[in-house]
Protein backbone atom coordinates (compact mmCIF):
# COMPACT_ATOMS: atom_id res chain seq x y z
CA UNK A 1 0.00 0.00 0.00
CA UNK A 2 2.91 2.46 0.90
CA UNK A 3 4.31 2.15 -2.75
CA UNK A 4 1.44 2.79 -4.47
CA UNK A 5 1.24 6.00 -2.44
CA UNK A 6 5.23 6.42 -3.17
CA UNK A 7 4.57 6.66 -6.68
CA UNK A 8 1.35 8.26 -6.76
CA UNK A 9 2.93 11.31 -4.88
CA UNK A 10 6.39 10.93 -7.10
CA UNK A 11 4.20 11.08 -9.90
CA UNK A 12 2.29 14.66 -7.78
CA UNK A 13 4.75 16.45 -7.28
CA UNK A 14 5.76 16.40 -11.13
CA UNK A 15 3.58 18.80 -11.37
CA UNK A 16 1.86 17.19 -14.27
CA UNK A 17 -1.86 17.83 -12.55
CA UNK A 18 -1.63 21.21 -12.04
CA UNK A 19 -2.42 21.73 -16.04
CA UNK A 20 -6.15 22.27 -16.75
CA UNK A 21 -5.86 20.57 -19.90
CA UNK A 22 -4.24 17.52 -18.81
CA UNK A 23 -7.02 17.28 -16.08
CA UNK A 24 -9.93 17.74 -18.77
CA UNK A 25 -7.64 15.14 -20.98
CA UNK A 26 -8.18 12.58 -17.78
CA UNK A 27 -12.32 13.62 -17.37
CA UNK A 28 -12.88 12.52 -21.31
CA UNK A 29 -10.05 9.20 -20.62
CA UNK A 30 -13.15 8.55 -18.07
CA UNK A 31 -16.12 9.67 -20.03
CA UNK A 32 -14.37 7.09 -22.85
CA UNK A 33 -13.41 3.87 -20.68
CA UNK A 34 -17.09 4.30 -19.35
CA UNK A 35 -19.10 4.18 -22.32
CA UNK A 36 -16.57 1.59 -23.80
CA UNK A 37 -17.26 -0.74 -20.51
CA UNK A 38 -20.70 0.06 -19.99
CA UNK A 39 -22.42 -3.53 -20.88
CA UNK A 40 -19.86 -4.93 -18.36
CA UNK A 41 -20.92 -2.42 -15.83
CA UNK A 42 -24.67 -3.25 -16.31
CA UNK A 43 -24.18 -6.83 -16.06
CA UNK A 44 -22.02 -6.48 -13.10
CA UNK A 45 -24.37 -4.27 -11.41
CA UNK A 46 -26.86 -6.99 -12.10
CA UNK A 47 -25.05 -10.17 -10.88
CA UNK A 48 -23.98 -7.64 -7.37
CA UNK A 49 -27.39 -6.18 -6.67
CA UNK A 50 -30.08 -7.52 -9.40
CA UNK A 51 -30.42 -3.96 -10.66
CA UNK A 52 -32.28 -3.43 -14.43
CA UNK A 53 -29.65 -2.10 -17.02
CA UNK A 54 -32.74 0.76 -16.91
CA UNK A 55 -32.10 1.19 -13.43
CA UNK A 56 -28.46 0.87 -13.86
CA UNK A 57 -27.86 3.82 -16.28
CA UNK A 58 -30.38 5.51 -14.57
CA UNK A 59 -29.21 5.48 -11.00
CA UNK A 60 -25.58 4.73 -11.95
CA UNK A 61 -24.21 4.81 -15.36
CA UNK A 62 -26.34 7.73 -16.59
CA UNK A 63 -25.57 10.06 -13.22
CA UNK A 64 -21.75 9.60 -13.58
CA UNK A 65 -21.93 10.30 -17.10
CA UNK A 66 -24.20 13.43 -16.03
CA UNK A 67 -20.90 14.56 -12.95
CA UNK A 68 -18.53 14.13 -15.67
CA UNK A 69 -20.18 16.42 -18.85
CA UNK A 70 -20.85 19.04 -16.16
CA UNK A 71 -17.00 18.81 -15.03
CA UNK A 72 -15.77 18.79 -18.33
CA UNK A 73 -17.91 22.14 -18.83
CA UNK A 74 -16.60 23.95 -15.73
CA UNK A 75 -13.30 22.81 -14.36
CA UNK A 76 -11.74 25.58 -16.48
CA UNK A 77 -13.66 28.32 -14.18
CA UNK A 78 -13.47 26.01 -11.37
CA UNK A 79 -9.88 26.40 -11.70
CA UNK A 80 -9.06 29.64 -11.61
CA UNK A 81 -7.94 32.04 -9.25
CA UNK A 82 -10.50 34.39 -8.32
CA UNK A 83 -10.13 38.06 -7.03
CA UNK A 84 -11.21 39.47 -3.81
CA UNK A 85 -11.96 42.50 -2.13
CA UNK A 86 -9.30 44.35 -0.16
CA UNK A 87 -9.21 46.64 2.57
CA UNK A 88 -8.03 50.03 2.49
CA UNK A 89 -5.63 49.39 4.98
CA UNK A 90 -3.79 46.88 2.50
CA UNK A 91 -3.72 49.59 0.32
CA UNK A 92 -1.86 48.67 -3.37
CA UNK A 93 -2.28 44.94 -3.04
CA UNK A 94 -4.04 42.15 -4.79
CA UNK A 95 -5.94 39.93 -2.64
CA UNK A 96 -6.97 36.74 -4.40
CA UNK A 97 -7.90 33.23 -3.92
CA UNK A 98 -6.09 30.52 -5.62
CA UNK A 99 -7.55 26.68 -5.62
CA UNK A 100 -5.03 24.19 -5.54
CA UNK A 101 -5.52 20.01 -5.51
CA UNK A 102 -4.49 18.58 -2.10
CA UNK A 103 -2.58 15.89 -3.77
CA UNK A 104 -2.69 11.81 -3.31
CA UNK A 105 -6.51 11.00 -2.23
CA UNK A 106 -8.06 7.68 -0.72
CA UNK A 107 -12.05 7.00 -1.78
CA UNK A 108 -13.35 4.23 -0.10
CA UNK A 109 -16.74 3.97 -2.04
CA UNK A 110 -19.93 1.34 -0.90
CA UNK A 111 -21.66 -1.78 -2.24
CA UNK A 112 -25.30 -0.67 -2.84
CA UNK A 113 -24.66 2.35 -5.46
CA UNK A 114 -21.19 0.22 -6.41
CA UNK A 115 -20.14 2.23 -9.66
CA UNK A 116 -21.39 5.43 -8.86
CA UNK A 117 -20.67 6.18 -5.58
CA UNK A 118 -16.83 5.18 -6.79
CA UNK A 119 -16.76 6.90 -9.83
CA UNK A 120 -18.27 10.41 -8.15
CA UNK A 121 -16.37 11.39 -6.23
CA UNK A 122 -12.86 9.76 -8.80
CA UNK A 123 -14.64 12.23 -10.81
CA UNK A 124 -14.12 15.25 -8.28
CA UNK A 125 -10.56 14.44 -7.50
CA UNK A 126 -9.55 14.41 -11.04
CA UNK A 127 -11.19 17.43 -11.47
CA UNK A 128 -9.29 19.15 -8.76
CA UNK A 129 -6.02 17.94 -9.49
CA UNK A 130 -5.56 15.21 -7.36
CA UNK A 131 -4.14 11.31 -7.77
CA UNK A 132 -6.55 8.78 -6.56
CA UNK A 133 -5.87 5.63 -4.65
CA UNK A 134 -10.20 4.19 -5.30
CA UNK A 135 -10.84 0.81 -3.13
CA UNK A 136 -14.21 0.20 -3.94
CA UNK A 137 -16.42 -2.49 -1.56
CA UNK A 138 -15.86 -6.08 -1.65
CA UNK A 139 -19.08 -6.74 -1.01
CA UNK A 140 -19.88 -6.13 -4.74
CA UNK A 141 -17.31 -7.68 -6.29
CA UNK A 142 -18.54 -8.01 -10.03
CA UNK A 143 -18.50 -4.36 -10.18
CA UNK A 144 -15.27 -3.47 -8.25
CA UNK A 145 -13.82 -6.06 -10.40
CA UNK A 146 -14.94 -4.15 -13.42
CA UNK A 147 -13.92 -0.88 -11.90
CA UNK A 148 -10.27 -2.12 -11.55
CA UNK A 149 -10.15 -3.87 -14.99
CA UNK A 150 -11.48 -0.34 -16.33
CA UNK A 151 -9.32 1.77 -14.36
CA UNK A 152 -6.04 -0.64 -15.11
CA UNK A 153 -6.95 -0.03 -18.82
CA UNK A 154 -6.85 3.54 -18.80
CA UNK A 155 -5.19 5.04 -16.37
CA UNK A 156 -1.55 4.79 -15.26
CA UNK A 157 -1.36 3.38 -11.94
CA UNK A 158 0.96 6.43 -10.49
CA UNK A 159 -2.54 8.59 -11.16
CA UNK A 160 -5.02 6.33 -10.75
CA UNK A 161 -4.88 3.35 -9.01
CA UNK A 162 -7.82 0.48 -7.82
CA UNK A 163 -7.20 -1.24 -4.91
CA UNK A 164 -9.47 -4.43 -4.68
CA UNK A 165 -9.73 -6.45 -1.10
CA UNK A 166 -11.64 -6.92 2.44
CA UNK A 167 -11.30 -4.97 5.35
CA UNK A 168 -8.22 -5.71 6.35
CA UNK A 169 -6.64 -4.25 3.04
CA UNK A 170 -8.60 -0.59 3.71
CA UNK A 171 -7.10 -1.13 7.40
CA UNK A 172 -3.60 -0.87 5.50
CA UNK A 173 -4.36 1.40 3.21
CA UNK A 174 -5.70 4.11 6.00
CA UNK A 175 -2.46 3.31 7.92
CA UNK A 176 -0.38 5.08 4.80
CA UNK A 177 -0.59 9.21 4.60
CA UNK A 178 -2.83 10.32 2.40
CA UNK A 179 -3.49 14.03 1.88
CA UNK A 180 -7.22 13.54 1.86
CA UNK A 181 -9.47 10.45 2.41
CA UNK A 182 -13.14 10.59 0.87
CA UNK A 183 -15.62 7.86 2.30
CA UNK A 184 -18.98 6.69 1.98
CA UNK A 185 -20.31 4.04 4.41
CA UNK A 186 -21.36 3.16 7.36
CA UNK A 187 -21.57 5.77 10.73
CA UNK A 188 -19.23 2.19 12.50
CA UNK A 189 -16.86 2.19 10.36
CA UNK A 190 -16.69 6.54 9.09
CA UNK A 191 -15.78 6.69 13.15
CA UNK A 192 -12.47 4.39 12.00
CA UNK A 193 -11.86 6.09 8.89
CA UNK A 194 -11.23 9.19 10.78
CA UNK A 195 -9.72 7.64 13.84
CA UNK A 196 -7.48 6.64 11.38
CA UNK A 197 -7.17 9.78 9.32
CA UNK A 198 -6.57 11.70 12.66
CA UNK A 199 -3.15 9.84 13.11
CA UNK A 200 -1.59 11.69 9.79
CA UNK A 201 -3.96 14.94 10.35
CA UNK A 202 -5.28 13.99 7.05
CA UNK A 203 -8.87 15.94 6.43
CA UNK A 204 -11.92 13.65 5.66
CA UNK A 205 -15.17 13.78 3.81
CA UNK A 206 -17.92 10.89 5.46
CA UNK A 207 -20.85 10.20 3.44
CA UNK A 208 -22.88 8.37 5.56
CA UNK A 209 -26.80 7.32 6.70
CA UNK A 210 -29.37 7.65 9.24
CA UNK A 211 -32.83 7.15 9.48
CA UNK A 212 -34.64 9.52 7.10
CA UNK A 213 -38.05 10.67 7.59
CA UNK A 214 -40.56 11.31 5.48
CA UNK A 215 -43.38 13.83 6.62
CA UNK A 216 -47.12 13.43 4.61
CA UNK A 217 -48.96 16.42 5.63
CA UNK A 218 -52.79 16.39 5.78
CA UNK A 219 -53.24 18.62 3.27
CA UNK A 220 -51.29 16.71 0.42
CA UNK A 221 -52.01 15.19 -3.02
CA UNK A 222 -52.35 11.49 -1.47
CA UNK A 223 -51.87 9.71 -4.64
CA UNK A 224 -48.84 11.45 -5.85
CA UNK A 225 -47.17 11.35 -2.50
CA UNK A 226 -47.36 7.98 -2.45
CA UNK A 227 -46.26 7.10 -5.88
CA UNK A 228 -43.57 9.64 -4.95
CA UNK A 229 -42.75 7.73 -2.04
CA UNK A 230 -42.76 4.11 -3.18
CA UNK A 231 -40.21 4.75 -5.99
CA UNK A 232 -37.76 6.43 -3.52
CA UNK A 233 -38.26 3.86 -0.85
CA UNK A 234 -38.17 0.70 -3.07
CA UNK A 235 -35.71 1.87 -4.98
CA UNK A 236 -32.32 -0.93 -5.37
CA UNK A 237 -34.36 -2.69 -2.58
CA UNK A 238 -34.43 0.24 -0.32
CA UNK A 239 -30.59 -0.09 -0.24
CA UNK A 240 -29.77 3.66 -0.77
CA UNK A 241 -28.31 5.81 1.93
CA UNK A 242 -31.25 8.80 0.90
CA UNK A 243 -34.40 6.59 0.52
CA UNK A 244 -37.21 7.92 3.04
CA UNK A 245 -36.46 5.40 6.06
CA UNK A 246 -39.72 5.53 7.60
CA UNK A 247 -43.22 7.41 7.15
CA UNK A 248 -44.47 10.29 9.51
CA UNK A 249 -48.35 10.79 8.29
CA UNK A 250 -51.01 13.17 9.74
CA UNK A 251 -53.56 11.25 11.56
CA UNK A 252 -56.23 11.89 9.70
CA UNK A 253 -54.89 10.98 6.34
CA UNK A 254 -53.00 7.49 7.26
CA UNK A 255 -55.77 5.27 6.25
CA UNK A 256 -56.26 7.00 2.52
CA UNK A 257 -52.00 6.77 2.15
CA UNK A 258 -52.01 3.44 2.70
CA UNK A 259 -54.01 2.23 0.53
CA UNK A 260 -52.26 4.56 -2.07
CA UNK A 261 -49.18 2.80 -1.11
CA UNK A 262 -50.17 -0.34 -1.68
CA UNK A 263 -51.90 0.43 -4.52
CA UNK A 264 -48.76 1.91 -6.15
CA UNK A 265 -46.86 -1.30 -5.03
CA UNK A 266 -49.10 -3.28 -6.67
CA UNK A 267 -48.56 -1.19 -9.98
CA UNK A 268 -44.94 -0.31 -10.27
CA UNK A 269 -43.90 -3.71 -9.04
CA UNK A 270 -46.49 -6.15 -10.36
CA UNK A 271 -43.25 -7.71 -12.14
CA UNK A 272 -40.36 -8.44 -9.71
CA UNK A 273 -38.20 -9.70 -12.85
CA UNK A 274 -36.29 -5.87 -12.40
CA UNK A 275 -36.98 -5.50 -8.77
CA UNK A 276 -33.53 -6.86 -7.26
CA UNK A 277 -32.04 -8.51 -4.50
CA UNK A 278 -30.15 -7.67 -0.67
CA UNK A 279 -26.27 -7.76 -1.59
CA UNK A 280 -25.78 -10.57 1.14
CA UNK A 281 -27.29 -12.75 3.51
CA UNK A 282 -26.14 -11.16 6.41
CA UNK A 283 -28.55 -7.90 5.26
CA UNK A 284 -31.07 -10.25 4.21
CA UNK A 285 -31.24 -11.92 8.08
CA UNK A 286 -31.05 -8.31 9.63
CA UNK A 287 -33.48 -6.73 7.49
CA UNK A 288 -36.06 -9.99 8.39
CA UNK A 289 -35.15 -9.51 11.68
CA UNK A 290 -36.75 -5.98 12.21
CA UNK A 291 -39.91 -7.06 10.38
CA UNK A 292 -42.79 -7.54 12.85
CA UNK A 293 -45.27 -10.16 11.09
CA UNK A 294 -48.14 -8.63 13.19
CA UNK A 295 -47.92 -5.19 11.66
CA UNK A 296 -47.16 -6.00 8.45
CA UNK A 297 -50.02 -4.79 6.33
CA UNK A 298 -48.58 -5.68 2.68
CA UNK A 299 -45.83 -7.85 1.52
CA UNK A 300 -43.06 -9.68 4.34
CA UNK A 301 -42.76 -12.67 1.74
CA UNK A 302 -38.92 -13.23 1.11
CA UNK A 303 -37.03 -15.50 -0.76
CA UNK A 304 -33.64 -16.05 -2.15
CA UNK A 305 -32.44 -12.58 -0.82
CA UNK A 306 -35.49 -10.95 -2.33
CA UNK A 307 -37.86 -8.90 -0.03
CA UNK A 308 -40.86 -8.04 -1.77
CA UNK A 309 -41.93 -4.53 -1.01
CA UNK A 310 -43.34 -4.18 2.79
CA UNK A 311 -45.45 -1.83 4.56
CA UNK A 312 -45.77 -2.35 8.36
CA UNK A 313 -48.46 -0.21 10.43
CA UNK A 314 -48.75 0.47 13.69
CA UNK A 315 -44.95 1.45 14.46
CA UNK A 316 -43.65 3.94 17.16
CA UNK A 317 -40.20 5.06 18.00
CA UNK A 318 -39.92 1.94 20.61
CA UNK A 319 -40.18 -0.49 17.61
CA UNK A 320 -37.18 -2.66 16.77
CA UNK A 321 -37.16 -1.29 13.17
CA UNK A 322 -37.14 2.28 14.66
CA UNK A 323 -33.75 1.09 16.35
CA UNK A 324 -31.53 1.25 13.30
CA UNK A 325 -31.14 2.44 9.38
CA UNK A 326 -33.60 0.11 7.34
CA UNK A 327 -31.56 -0.29 4.39
CA UNK A 328 -33.75 -2.10 2.95
CA UNK A 329 -37.67 -2.49 1.33
CA UNK A 330 -39.39 -2.03 4.67
CA UNK A 331 -41.96 1.06 5.35
CA UNK A 332 -42.60 1.56 8.67
CA UNK A 333 -46.00 4.23 9.05
CA UNK A 334 -46.43 6.16 11.99
CA UNK A 335 -48.58 9.11 13.10
CA UNK A 336 -49.00 12.66 14.28
CA UNK A 337 -51.58 15.06 14.74
CA UNK A 338 -48.94 18.09 16.21
CA UNK A 339 -46.50 19.20 13.74
CA UNK A 340 -44.41 21.00 15.96
CA UNK A 341 -44.36 17.74 18.47
CA UNK A 342 -42.70 15.76 15.25
CA UNK A 343 -39.91 18.29 14.79
CA UNK A 344 -38.83 18.13 18.63
CA UNK A 345 -38.70 14.27 18.28
CA UNK A 346 -36.72 14.67 14.88
CA UNK A 347 -34.31 16.93 16.15
CA UNK A 348 -33.95 14.51 19.26
CA UNK A 349 -32.59 12.00 17.20
CA UNK A 350 -29.13 11.92 15.40
CA UNK A 351 -29.59 14.78 12.13
CA UNK A 352 -30.46 12.12 9.16
CA UNK A 353 -28.71 12.38 6.14
CA UNK A 354 -32.26 13.09 4.22
CA UNK A 355 -35.56 14.45 4.74
CA UNK A 356 -38.63 14.82 2.73
CA UNK A 357 -41.72 16.81 3.51
CA UNK A 358 -44.97 16.67 1.21
CA UNK A 359 -47.42 19.35 1.47
CA UNK A 360 -49.50 21.62 -0.07
CA UNK A 361 -49.11 24.55 2.65
CA UNK A 362 -45.75 26.64 2.00
CA UNK A 363 -45.37 27.59 5.71
CA UNK A 364 -45.49 24.18 6.60
CA UNK A 365 -42.63 23.28 4.32
CA UNK A 366 -40.92 26.96 5.27
CA UNK A 367 -41.01 25.26 9.34
CA UNK A 368 -39.74 21.82 8.65
CA UNK A 369 -36.62 22.91 6.47
CA UNK A 370 -35.85 25.84 8.54
CA UNK A 371 -35.89 24.50 12.02
CA UNK A 372 -34.78 20.29 11.31
CA UNK A 373 -31.07 19.83 11.05
CA UNK A 374 -30.81 17.22 8.29
CA UNK A 375 -28.44 16.96 5.00
CA UNK A 376 -30.50 17.68 2.31
CA UNK A 377 -33.57 16.33 0.81
CA UNK A 378 -37.54 17.23 -0.87
CA UNK A 379 -40.52 19.15 -0.73
CA UNK A 380 -43.32 17.20 -2.24
CA UNK A 381 -40.78 14.61 -4.00
CA UNK A 382 -37.77 11.68 -2.92
CA UNK A 383 -34.24 10.79 -3.42
CA UNK A 384 -33.74 13.19 -6.36
CA UNK A 385 -32.20 16.17 -4.66
CA UNK A 386 -28.87 14.22 -4.93
CA UNK A 387 -29.32 13.67 -8.82
CA UNK A 388 -27.92 17.14 -9.76
CA UNK A 389 -24.32 18.64 -10.46
CA UNK A 390 -25.27 22.09 -9.46
CA UNK A 391 -25.95 21.40 -5.63
CA UNK A 392 -23.60 19.75 -2.77
CA UNK A 393 -24.88 16.34 -1.45
CA UNK A 394 -23.89 15.25 2.18
CA UNK A 395 -24.69 14.71 5.77
CA UNK A 396 -24.67 16.74 8.61
CA UNK A 397 -23.97 15.60 12.56
CA UNK A 398 -24.05 11.42 12.54
CA UNK A 399 -24.76 11.69 8.94
CA UNK A 400 -21.87 12.73 7.76
CA UNK A 401 -19.34 15.62 7.01
CA UNK A 402 -18.86 17.60 3.86
CA UNK A 403 -20.25 16.97 0.39
CA UNK A 404 -19.19 16.83 -3.01
CA UNK A 405 -21.18 16.89 -6.51
CA UNK A 406 -20.29 19.97 -9.40
CA UNK A 407 -18.39 22.75 -7.43
CA UNK A 408 -19.16 21.73 -4.09
CA UNK A 409 -16.97 18.20 -5.21
CA UNK A 410 -13.95 19.98 -6.48
CA UNK A 411 -13.75 22.58 -3.40
CA UNK A 412 -13.82 19.16 -1.15
CA UNK A 413 -11.00 17.83 -3.03
CA UNK A 414 -9.26 21.62 -3.03
CA UNK A 415 -7.52 23.27 -0.99
CA UNK A 416 -8.01 27.24 -1.35
CA UNK A 417 -5.27 29.66 -0.70
CA UNK A 418 -5.96 32.93 0.23
CA UNK A 419 -3.18 35.13 -1.29
CA UNK A 420 -2.08 38.75 -0.50
CA UNK A 421 0.15 40.33 -3.48
CA UNK A 422 1.86 43.46 -1.95
CA UNK A 423 3.04 46.46 -4.55
CA UNK A 424 6.09 47.95 -3.63
CA UNK A 425 5.18 51.42 -4.31
CA UNK A 426 3.60 52.40 -1.41
CA UNK A 427 4.79 51.55 2.16
CA UNK A 428 2.58 52.57 4.43
CA UNK A 429 4.49 53.02 7.50
CA UNK A 430 1.65 52.81 10.52
CA UNK A 431 2.31 49.40 11.16
CA UNK A 432 6.25 49.50 12.28
CA UNK A 433 7.88 50.36 15.10
CA UNK A 434 8.45 52.44 17.36
CA UNK A 435 4.30 52.84 17.83
CA UNK A 436 3.35 56.55 17.84
CA UNK A 437 0.11 58.30 18.93
CA UNK A 438 -0.56 59.43 15.35
CA UNK A 439 0.10 55.63 13.71
CA UNK A 440 -2.32 54.24 16.29
CA UNK A 441 -5.20 57.25 15.42
CA UNK A 442 -4.42 56.02 11.74
CA UNK A 443 -4.98 52.12 12.74
CA UNK A 444 -8.00 52.76 14.76
CA UNK A 445 -9.05 54.71 11.63
CA UNK A 446 -8.76 51.55 9.12
CA UNK A 447 -9.58 48.98 11.33
CA UNK A 448 -13.40 49.62 12.19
Amino acid sequence: MDSIVLKQRAFYNQHKTLDIHFRINALKTLKKAILAYEDRINEAIKMDVGKSNFESYMCEVGLALSELTYMEKHVHKFSKEKTVYTPLSQFLSRSFEKPSPYGVVLVISPWNYPFLLSIDPLIDALAAGNTVVLKPSEFSPYTSQVIKDMIDEYFDPEYVACVLGDSEVSSKLLDSKFDYIFYTGSKRVGKIVMNKASQHLTPVTLELGGKSPCIVDKDVDVKLAARRIVFGKYLNCGQTCVAPDYMLVHESIKDRFIECVISEIKRQYANLDDYGHIINEKHYKRILGLIDMDKVVYGGKHHNLQIEPTVVDRVDFSDPIMQEEIFGPVMPILTYSNLDVVIDKINSMPSPLALYIFTNNKQVSKKVTSEVSFGGGCINDVVIHLATSNMGFGGVGESGMGSYHGKRGFDTFSHTKSIVDKKRIIDLPMRYQPYTKLNEKLIRFFLR
